[in-house]
């Protein structure tokens, strides 16, 4: 089995037992999954000492992460949300609650969109933290995300431009259903965790995969179109 095929059926697989297991709503088909117990995970994530001493965050903007994210303003960190299918030449949103009225209420996707700015990774902070949504995760750290390959590329970006290095941790926030015990492929631009926080537990990864930064060999020429940022990058090599 080829190893896209093998992803999907892992996502197949997960969302399946997710609804059924009563671990999201029957409409996360197909998506991060909004599982339940997502505040559960951002109070256990705020324990992690990485967290803690993290001053800026990056993160998803889907439903699923919206409690890390207003935790990590609510604490007065610097948050950086990906713009939705990083469709801007500028593909970061950059929050900073000390801008904000209410810091609590920008975290949602929407208000973010309205409340921060548009960045450019030269305009950006180095990374603490990257919070990434993820449909399947399994112990050594490896992930599996929607299938559309934004968080992969996201990461790449951020790693070529000296923003997350290896001083920066990675989460994954989940639901216990979505944690698998089988092998997850994993091809040159994927990255793993160093943790898969869950409302239950927080287990430690000690697999650390990185890319060196963006692998302009898996990226099609629709794709590098279709993502203002890559083609601006494209142009300049």
């Amino acid at each position: 089995m080829e190893i896209d095929q093998a992803k999907q059926a892992m996502r197949e697989k997960v969302w399946k037992q997710l609804i059924e297991g009563g671990g999201a709503p029957e409409d996360s088909y197909g998506k991060i999954p909004g599982f339940y117990g997502a505040e559960a995970t951002a109070e256990r994530l705020s324990d992690i000492p990485g967290w803690q001493r993290a001053r800026v965050v990056k993160s998803n903007p889907d439903w699923a992460q919206l409690p890390v994210r207003r935790l990590a303003l609510v604490e007065g960190k610097l948050l950086y949300m990906a713009v939705p299918k990083m469709a801007s030449l500028e593909p970061f949103i950059e929050l900073d609650p000390t801008d904000l009225d209410s810091p609590a209420d920008a975290a949602e996707k929407k208000a973010a969109t309205q409340l921060g700015r548009r960045v450019g990774v030269e305009a950006m902070r180095p990374i603490d933290v990257v919070v990434c949504g993820s449909v399947a995760v399994n112990r050594s750290g490896a992930r599996i995300g929607k299938g559309a390959g934004y968080s992969d590329l996201e990461v790449a970006l951020l790693i070529e431009a000296g923003l997350v290095t290896d001083e920066t941790m990675i989460v994954a926030p989940v639901h216990a259903l979505q944690v698998v015990e089988e092998d997850i492929p994993e091809t040159e631009h994927d990255f793993s965790v160093d943790y898969i926080v869950t409302p239950d537990e927080v287990i430690p990864c000690t697999n650390r995969r990185r890319p060196s930064g963006l692998v302009w060999a898996d990226l099609s020429p629709e794709k590098i179109a279709a993502i203002p940022a890559l083609a601006a990058r494209a142009g300049q090599g």
